[in-house]
């Protein structure tokens, strides 16, 4: 049955969070990409009256952030054989953890609605490209590419970019919670506009930087904001069709932006070699900056089920 009671919501997302946690934690690409992640939206929607899926899309994303940073940071201390193994073997158990939680689920979480998955697709369509163009321009600026640059520029070493990095990801995690707040008060399409548009412009100032302080603060600045449109696109996906199409609508959306990532390796691998001249910044900031225009411009008039009224 689809769940309307706060009170039942709260019973059931804890747990449903760790398990997206945890299997942010196992991800290797991305918080909000991989074969679950139509399932746990769609789920999630389910879990949530409609006035709380903006808060409850930002903790889900939050829990798989700042699981995704611990991930990271664990990785740290496989330095040795013996620790590398310990690694592995800590991630194994986790990935036992993370098929043994769903099975505390009940069947509340499915929806009432029976139907094709997979709709009217031409409407999500051009989203789906536009959500395409933007991760097309992040493959620009993988943290790989943003590392070499700051060793090529500054000569800067792991003592300084592990930090960094942490501080990214956990930064980029707290703003999720932010995100859905703000998304409750001017919307979901302009939450997603109105945060990326200025981590954009961000990103094509780094280049610029005179010296290691400010490169280090533009991008940490950049990186708060980048990925505030994380959990009101996840929102505004399963809010504008069906619910018996609503993982349709993620997985399908979700492709799109997986395939446009496949060309992220060979992008990366041009942008190095020229990431000493900021093109990458450049071309990243661009391609994103044409994604948000194209983002408002098509679609501000067009809300989301539970913000309608």
């Amino acid at each position: 049955m689809t769940l309307t009671g706060l009170d039942l919501a709260l019973a059931t997302e804890p747990s449903f969070l760790i398990f997206a946690g945890l299997t942010g934690m196992l991800g290797a690409a991305s918080v909000d990409l991989g074969p679950f992640a139509s399932v746990e939206q769609a789920v999630l929607t389910e879990t949530v009256p409609a006035s709380g899926r903006n808060v409850a899309f930002a903790r889900y994303s939050l829990t798989g952030g700042l699981f995704n940073a611990a991930g990271g940071l664990a990785a740290t201390l496989a330095t040795s054989a013996a620790a590398g193994r310990a690694f592995f073997l800590l991630y194994a158990a986790i990935g036992v953890a993370t098929a043994v939680l769903p099975l505390f689920m009940t069947s509340r979480v499915e929806g009432d609605d029976r139907g094709p998955a997979f709709g009217r697709i031409r409407p999500l369509l051009g989203l789906a490209a536009l959500f395409a163009l933007d991760s097309l321009g992040g493959g620009f600026v993988a943290n790989a590419v943003v590392a070499y640059w700051l060793h090529v520029r500054f000569g800067v070493g792991a003592s300084v970019l592990g930090p960094v990095f942490a501080a990214v990801a956990i930064l980029q995690a707290l703003s999720y919670e932010v995100s859905g707040r703000l998304a409750n008060r001017i919307g979901l399409i302009n939450t997603m506009v109105f945060t990326h548009l200025p981590s954009n412009v961000l990103l094509l100032l780094v280049p610029f930087s005179p010296n290691l302080p400010w490169a280090i603060a533009l991008l940490l600045a950049r990186f708060t904001l980048s990925q505030m449109d994380v959990p009101a696109r996840q929102a505004y996906v399963v809010s504008i069709v069906p619910p018996s199409e609503r993982a349709g609508a993620v997985a399908m959306t979700g492709a799109v932006r997986g395939v446009a990532q496949s060309f992220g390796p060979p992008l990366a691998g041009v942008a190095i070699g020229v990431a000493a001249f900021g093109v990458p910044f450049f071309a990243a900031g661009a391609l994103k900056i044409l994604y948000d225009l194209a983002l408002f411009s098509g679609f501000r008039n067009r809300r989301a089920s539970h913000e309608r009224g």
